[in-house]
C-alpha cells in the first residue's frame, strides 16, 4: 500500500534549543522561525551577535516568507499559473521566456544531469505522475508497459532547448519538474538573506534539506543526525558535524507502494523509467551549496552504489551511503567525506 506521506524528511536536526515560535521569541538572542512552504515546511534557527543586534526578527520572517512565495510562483508544478506550470503548457517549437532564477536552477540541473549520466533528469516528471507519485496521485498500481512506452519519447533532457532566456520544447507534452532542486535553492536563497542582515551563525532547513553556517553559543559545533533507512520507527544513523555547508539526503524507504509482494519506490530511473531496483537505500551529500547537495543526492541513489561510489570518488563529493545487504545496513563514506565531515556518533 502506498504511504501516506506525500514527503519524510531523510535528515533531521539535533538542537540544544527548540524551536520555540513562529512569531520568535528570544532566548539569550536566539531565534527560531518556521512556517510551510513547497507543500512541507521550513524552520530557520539564528543567533544574534552585537553586531546584528539591530536585526528586525519579525521583519526578516516576513522577508523570508515573501521569498519562498517568489520562488514557489516560479517553480512549482503545485501552481496552476507559476512560470514553471506554464512553460509546461506551453506548445512545441514555441520559445517560452523564463526568469533568470529558473534559468540558473535548470542550468544547475543539467551540469549534474550531465555528471551524473543522465541520473538527475528534470524531465522525467511524466513517469513520476504515471507512477503515482506526482501532483496527481494516481491509482497505486503498476503501469502497463505500453503506457510507459507512450511516455518515454518525451522524457530526457534532450527533448528541450534553454538558449537565451528562452526555452523550446521539442513536443509540448515535454513537462520539466524542479522538485528534485527546488528546496535546495530555496535553503540557499534563505540563507543568503541571513548572511546579508549580518546573521553569521544559522541554521536554515525545508523539507529535511539544510544548511548551516557559524557556531551555537560556546563554539559548539551545529549537528545533524541522518536518519536510519528504516520504514517501522525513527532511529539515528550517524549524528554528523558539517562545518559551514549544505546537507541532503534522498532515499527509496518512505514513499513507496507495494504491489504482489513488490516494492515500488519513487524514486525513477530515467534510463529504465522504471522505479530503481537495487540496495543503495539511502544517500546523504554534504556540499558548500544546498541546491548542488540535493541535486547530487538524488542522481547518487538514482546511480545506485557502484556507479553512485565512483562518481562520487571521481568528482570529490562528500557522500555518505548506506546499501541494504541481508537484514544489515552497511555504510560506505566516500574519500572526500571522510575528509571534511566529523562524525560525532
Amino acid at each position: 500500500m502506498r504511504q501516506p506521506s506525500k514527503y519524510i524528511s531523510g535528515v533531521f536536526i539535533i538542537l540544544t534549543l527548540l524551536f520555540i515560535s513562529s512569531c520568535s521569541e528570544p532566548l539569550d538572542h536566539a531565534y527560531a522561525l518556521n512556517g510551510k512552504t513547497m507543500g512541507t515546511t521550513y524552520n530557520v534557527k539564528f543567533y544574534l551577535s552585537e553586531q546584528s543586534q539591530n536585526v528586525d526578527v519579525q521583519a526578516l520572517q516576513a522577508e523570508l516568507d515573501q521569498r519562498l512565495i517568489e520562488i514557489n510562483q516560479l517553480m512549482s508544478t503545485y501552481i496552476p499559473d507559476s512560470e514553471l506550470s506554464l512553460l509546461n503548457q506551453a506548445i512545441a517549437n514555441e520559445p517560452f521566456p523564463i526568469s533568470d532564477e529558473t534559468q540558473r536552477v535548470i542550468n544547475e540541473a543539467l551540469r549534474i544531469g550531465n555528471m551524473s549520466n543522465g541520473a538527475l533528469d528534470i524531465t522525467v516528471g511524466p513517469l513520476v505522475n504515471l507512477w503515482g507519485f506526482g501532483p496527481d496521485q494516481k491509482p497505486e498500481t503498476v503501469p502497463r508497459p505500453e503506457q510507459i512506452s507512450e511516455l518515454e519519447p518525451f522524457v530526457g533532457t534532450d527533448k528541450f532547448v534553454l538558449d537565451g532566456g528562452k526555452i523550446i520544447k521539442a513536443h509540448h507534452k515535454v513537462y520539466i519538474d524542479l522538485s528534485t532542486i527546488a528546496k535546495g535553492y530555496a535553503v540557499d536563497e534563505l540563507a543568503s538573506i541571513l548572511s546579508d542582515k549580518g546573521i553569521a551563525d544559522y541554521l536554515v532547513e525545508i523539507g529535511g534539506e539544510m544548511r548551516v553556517a557559524g557556531k551555537k553559543p560556546g563554539q559548539q559545533d551545529w549537528l545533524v543526525a541522518i536518519e536510519k533507512p528504516i520504514t517501522s520507527e525513527r532511529a539515528i544513523q550517524r549524528i554528523l558535524s558539517i562545518g559551514d555547508n549544505a546537507i541532503a539526503s534522498s532515499g527509496d524507504y518512505r514513499n513507496y507502494f507495494e504491489e504482489a509482494g513488490v516494492r515500488f519506490s519513487h524514486l525513477i530511473d530515467p534510463k529504465t523509467a522504471y522505479p530503481i531496483q537495487h540496495n543503495l537505500v539511502a544517500v546523504s551529500v554534504i556540499a558548500p551549496t544546498c541546491i548542488e547537495a540535493d541535486g547530487l543526492a538524488t542522481a547518487l541513489i538514482v546511480m545506485g552504489a557502484e556507479e553512485g561510489r565512483a562518481l562520487a570518488e571521481r568528482a570529490g563529493i562528500s557522500a555518505l551511503f548506506i546499501t541494504k545487504e541481508g537484514d544489515e545496513f552497511v555504510e560506505y563514506r566516500s574519500t572526500a567525506f571522510e575528509r571534511h565531515v566529523k562524525v560525532v556518533q
